[in-house]
């Protein structure tokens, strides 16, 4: 069973056709999928998307994008927020250098918060960053310095300093459809060299959707092809990298369930 550990269903993109999605997910292998906040704003819509399907989970937390409409959002809201049972994760939250829609010195701000919700609650930090590779290595190592955290770095595609950083830090790594791109050959460099107990798979969906299906709307069922890539990278199967990155997520995600046994045959 693969699960793809970052996805957007609250996406106008998935309004009417989320159960269908969501049964194609299961279909192709897909057994779970955490829907990744991007506002606090929204977070009735992800607890409402993940209560209503009992494969979905979700996370809490402001998108860099979204960081200067959302600057004062406390550390004691986002521990708040992330006591539902199916909330398992802080973020989206981090730098996004490539279109600057917030200030530099808020958005830092902001994800030096998510960073301290994650330290504190235990849950793991869904990182992103673009662009922004100099200065999220320093908050990284700066803010480990003040107390260990779980980390994830999402939809991978920044430089080979920071995917080194972030692993020797402890965290996590995690590939998009963006690993199958035809011009994504050091990318791929990258991920042949993460550890196996350390790589996840994503959609990013509705993004980022991955060859043979590039330039549609992506969804979770095709975090399969993404995982096709990984495994031929990597040198393994197909069963291995679903079974490693399955591990892996609820290592990571441990408020997560462990799989019934019905899952596990899927």
């Amino acid at each position: 069973m693969l699960i793809d550990s970052h996805c957007h269903l609250d996406f106008p993109d998935f309004a009417g056709d989320m159960d269908a999605t969501i049964r194609q997910a299961k279909e192709a292998g897909v057994g779970r999928m955490i829907t990744i906040s991007t506002s606090m704003a929204k977070y009735d819509t992800y607890r409402a998307i993940a209560e209503a399907h009992d494969n979905v989970w979700f996370s809490t937390g402001t998108h860099p994008h979204r960081a200067h409409e959302e600057p004062d959002t406390s550390v004691e809201e986002l521990l708040d927020k992330a006591d539902h049972p199916k909330c398992i994760a802080i973020g989206e939250a981090g730098l996004d250098y490539h279109y600057d829609k917030a200030p530099r010195d808020v958005a830092a701000a902001v994800f030096r918060k998510h960073i301290d919700a994650a330290r504190r609650s235990g849950l793991p930090l869904v990182i992103h960053s673009r662009d922004a590779d100099e200065d999220m290595a320093a908050i990284l190592r700066d803010e480990m310095g003040k107390g260990a955290f779980r980390a994830l770095l999402h939809c991978f595609t920044s430089s080979r300093m920071l995917a080194e950083t972030g692993l020797e830090l402890g965290l996590y790594v995690s590939f998009s459809g963006v690993l199958t791109f035809k011009n994504s050959d050091e990318l791929r460099a990258i991920a042949r060299d993460v550890p196996l107990d350390r790589l996840l798979v994503e959609t990013d969906a509705p993004f980022l959707a991955p060859v043979p299906y590039r330039g549609k709307r992506n969804q979770p069922a095709y975090v399969a092809e993404t995982a096709k890539v990984l495994a031929s990278v990597k040198g393994v199967s197909g069963a291995e990298i679903a079974s490693a990155t399955t591990a892996n997520v609820l290592r990571l995600f441990s408020k997560m369930p462990e799989l019934a046994t019905t899952e596990s045959a899927t």
